[in-house]
């Protein structure tokens, strides 16, 4: 019996191509008009996390800790970091062999801990510096393991009973103490300041008015410098002296850079950049506008200004047997620190702010000049000063004569001042004082030409006593009385640790100082308190308070 059926259907050939993987099923088929675009990356979406610059425990194949940090959040170059990182480790290890058995991971924490608080204390100028060296046998670092234990249980400075001028400085604890407590807690007294004192002979050296000249005259006869014709200190233009109310006193303003100037490795080169606006240099031009101003920095110019006067002489003085020559009891004080807030005016730069603190570091003085009659404030450099105009028609109401009138109270010939670049403040309060100390010079570096390059004050309050100063915006400025105790702290630093004030003795210039002149070049070198540069010969520079910091020549 033959029963017909049907043949099977052949199935139909595949139209993928050989070595040619089918679509999954999971995936959707793209569009015609997607097909045409170029393929995108998937992004992740949520906001965006910032990277913390932590230090991790995590080690590498030797022991080393490795920092995982971000580097473009690090002041320090990261492989410099880590450079010091695998020193302080090794060091570790060798004093940590007894114990490492019992917690292996110390000399890691340890060596990590270690260079954070290093990185913390110090600028990318001074990490990598070594401790100092012992000088003398008096060092802190000279003495056996006993001989640093038992200074470190000394707490306590006892106070001398003698005379500031008889008596040897008070005995202090050998060993360096570092904390914040530690400067806080000493009581400065005249014996403890005195090695610190600038000498007589130093003070010309270091750019301080030691005296007034009689060919000066009597001073003051010319205290308005309007419709004088005079060289932009900001930017060299040739302008004529006006007051900023006067009608067309804002022709050609100025165009300049607030900022000081910094080195930075761009592409391998090395590149002079404005801290301000992180322009190069050579651009020129500015970044800021404002009205031109002018900076004098002759002695015998500022006394055509204001008349230089010394302060007066102690009430208690001289008369072979130690006796008040008044009965009135003297009331200045045998330690202050000062420090001036600037602005410019039609009679150059004046001093508007004065502040004043006692050994302690309490606030006795801090008022706000009023200028000279018939001088008017062009810019109250408010970004430095902090001062504002509203502020200034509020509060200023003493003029210069009655602010060294009023100062005659806490201040004498035989008061020690202190201040940061002393100097400078002294110029504008035309105060001559002989009793100087001068963060700004024991802090320095004598730079062989006999002068001295200065470092700023926030950098050095940041690396010696661990807290930040002067961190006010533009609209808020700086503050004079902060500024006094940080100085007055740093001195204390300077007692605790015994630093030394450069010796000038050794000076090539020091034998023969030449006289100041004022030089007509356009040199503009905007300071951390914008106190302007002073031209000497040959267009030496002296200013205060650069990063880099200025040297002078005599």
């Amino acid at each position: 019996l033959h029963i017909p059926f049907a043949a099977p259907t052949p199935a139909p050939a595949s139209t993928v191509p050989a070595k040619r993987l089918a679509t999954p099923p999971s995936i959707e088929r793209i569009s015609s008009r997607d097909a045409l675009q170029p393929p995108r990356k998937l992004q992740r979406t949520g906001p965006p996390g910032r990277p913390v610059a932590i230090p991790s425990a995590s080690q590498s194949a030797s022991g080393v800790p490795v920092l995982r940090v971000n580097a473009g959040q690090s002041k320090i170059p990261t492989s410099t970091r880590q450079t010091m990182i695998k020193n302080l480790y090794d060091h570790f290890i060798v004093l940590y062999d007894a114990v490492l058995p019992l917690q292996p991971s110390l000399a890691s924490e340890h060596a990590l801990r270690q260079e954070e608080e290093i990185y913390a204390r110090t600028t990318k100028f001074t990490y990598r510096n070594p401790a100092p060296a012992p000088t003398s046998l008096d060092h802190p670092s000279v003495g056996t393991t006993g001989d640093l234990a038992s200074a470190t249980s000394t707490t306590s400075v006892s106070k001398p009973s003698q005379s500031a001028a008889t008596s040897p400085s008070p005995a202090l604890p050998k060993r360096t103490p570092t904390s914040t407590s530690d400067v806080s807690a000493l009581s400065l007294t005249p014996a403890h300041l005195h090695p610190l004192l600038l000498d007589p002979s130093d003070l010309p050296l270091c750019n301080y008015i030691h005296a007034v000249d009689p060919s000066w005259g009597p001073g003051g006869e010319s205290p308005d410098g309007t419709g004088e014709r005079r060289g932009c200190e900001r930017c060299g233009t040739k302008y004529v002296v006006r007051p900023v109310s006067t009608e067309g006193a804002g022709e050609g303003e100025c165009l300049y850079h607030w900022g000081k100037p910094f080195s930075r490795m761009i592409n391998g080169e090395r590149s002079r950049l404005y801290t301000c606006c992180s322009r190069p240099t050579a651009d020129g031009g500015g970044c800021t506008r404002g009205p031109h101003v002018f900076y004098e920095s002759e002695p015998r110019a500022l006394h055509r200004r204001h008349a230089f006067t010394p302060t007066r002489p102690g009430r208690r003085a001289a008369d072979g047997k130690g006796k008040a020559k008044d009965d009135a009891a003297d009331t200045a004080l045998e330690m202050a620190a000062l420090d001036c807030e600037m602005v410019y005016s039609t009679g150059g730069f004046r001093v508007a702010r004065v502040s004043v603190v006692d050994g302690e570091g309490k606030e006795v003085f801090d008022e706000l000049v009023r200028m000279d009659e018939g001088v008017e404030v062009v810019d109250f450099n408010t970004r430095f000063s902090g001062l504002t105009p509203q502020l200034y028609a509020e509060s200023a109401r003493l003029p210069l004569t009655a602010i060294r009138r009023a100062l005659d109270a806490l201040i004498s010939e035989d008061t020690i001042l202190m201040g940061h670049a002393l100097d400078n403040d002294l110029r504008a309060l035309r105060m001559v004082h002989s009793r100087c100390i001068d963060t700004a010079i024991i802090f320095g570096r004598l730079d062989g030409r006999g002068g001295v390059w200065r470092r700023a004050l926030r950098d050095l309050t940041k690396e010696h006593l661990g807290r930040a100063i002067q961190t006010g915006d533009g609209s808020s400025g700086h503050s004079s009385v902060e500024d006094s105790v940080a100085t007055l702290d740093l001195v204390k630093w300077c007692v605790l640790n015994k630093r030394q004030k450069p010796n000038f003795s050794g000076s090539p210039t020091k034998a023969t100082p030449t006289k100041q002149i004022t030089a007509s070049v356009s040199v503009s070198i905007t300071t951390e308190k914008s106190k302007s540069p002073v031209l000497g010969d040959a267009g030496a520079v002296v200013g205060k308070d650069s990063t880099f910091g200025v040297s002078w020549l005599q």
